[in-house]
């Protein structure tokens, strides 16, 4: 058995687990503090310690743009160098990816038991396929073949300008805007997006908010005993999927559109429940275009993991 390592690190925690390369089977999931260890590297030892491997090659995503070898992780204090960790741990291969490129390779590798399907046709072989999802950021990425090979798409995608489409949305723009130089869509599709909104519905009545966190927006809403977190619900939801729908139009994603992170996968029924559909497809003289794109939204644990042993799989010559 060939095991390398994977990894999928955010701004607080660090997971790790263990990749077999024949099959992509991932196996003994860690999940670290970032806060314990001064390093990535140090975290990654630690883990290879506690799991008894000496490997090779390894995957690492992170939650932070990756575009040469110094990497400086946008909510933690890590900071390195790739190629000077490589060989600090005496590794063949290591591939460091940004987080949604990691989710995004997950797809092909995903079993109809790891998603919900929201509306749409079925998938088209060979189209391209758009990922976004919502936790401490938006995360956005697309995946395209070609002869064979999956090739990912990372990009900064959630700081497009957030674009309102009712009256309710044009208000809630006018309050952030008396917060942020620039209101991207990551202002609202977001765990700090969710208060955003909340804030900003409340602000546009002449009143002031409760000083609620996102999980007590999302509970009070889905309990429904605050109508304020209820319309903040009901907003996140719609524009979780104009912005999907933009992505859809953007490349022709008849491949289909998947939705993970840390916040929809957490209430998937009402999520399905929820005006993101008709939001979707909401796009005019598009709307039928739209109709026949499938939605899904991923519920595997450890779609960041798969995802990474996905990319570092086919990197060193195996077909996905």
């Amino acid at each position: 058995m060939s095991l390398s390592l994977v990894g999928d690190i955010g701004g607080t925690n660090a997971r790790f687990a263990l990749v077999e390369l024949e099959s992509g089977e991932i196996s003994r999931v860690k999940v670290y503090s970032g806060l314990d260890f001064p390093t990535l590297e140090d975290c990654a030892r630690q883990y290879l310690t506690d799991v008894g491997v000496e490997i090779e090659h390894a995957c690492i995503a992170i939650a932070c743009p990756i575009t040469g070898d110094w990497v400086q992780m946008t909510n933690h204090t890590w900071r390195f160098s790739i190629q000077e960790m490589k060989a600090s741990m005496g590794l063949k291969t290591l591939e460091i990816i940004n987080d949604f490129t990691a989710v995004s390779m997950a797809i092909p590798a995903l079993k109809s038991g790891d998603m919900l399907k929201i509306g749409g046709g079925e998938p088209v072989s060979g189209k391209p396929i758009a990922v976004y999802g919502a936790g401490t950021g938006l995360g956005v990425a697309h995946l395209v073949c070609h002869g064979g090979v999956w090739i990912p798409l990372p990009g900064e995608g959630g700081h497009v300008d957030f674009a309102p489409h009712t009256e309710e949305e044009d208000k809630v723009l006018f309050q952030l805007r008396k917060m942020f130089n620039h209101v991207s869509f990551e202002r609202v599709l977001s765990g700090p997006g969710l208060v955003n909104i909340y804030n900003a519905i409340v602000r546009s009545d002449d009143r002031e908010p409760e000083n609620y966190m996102p999980k007590d927006i999302t509970a009070k809403a889905l309990n429904n005993t605050d109508e304020d977190c209820v319309r903040t619900f009901r907003m996140f939801c719609q524009l979780m999927g104009r912005f999907g729908g933009n992505l859809a139009l953007s490349m022709g994603t008849f491949g289909g559109v998947y939705i993970a992170g840390g916040i929809v996968p957490r209430f998937v029924d009402a999520f399905q429940a929820s005006g993101f559909r008709k939001a979707f497809e909401e796009k005019g003289r598009f709307d039928k275009y739209l109709a026949q794109i499938p939605v899904f939204v991923v519920t595997h644990e450890a779609v960041g993991l798969l995802g990474s042993g996905a990319y570092l799989r086919q990197s060193i010559g195996y077909k996905l």
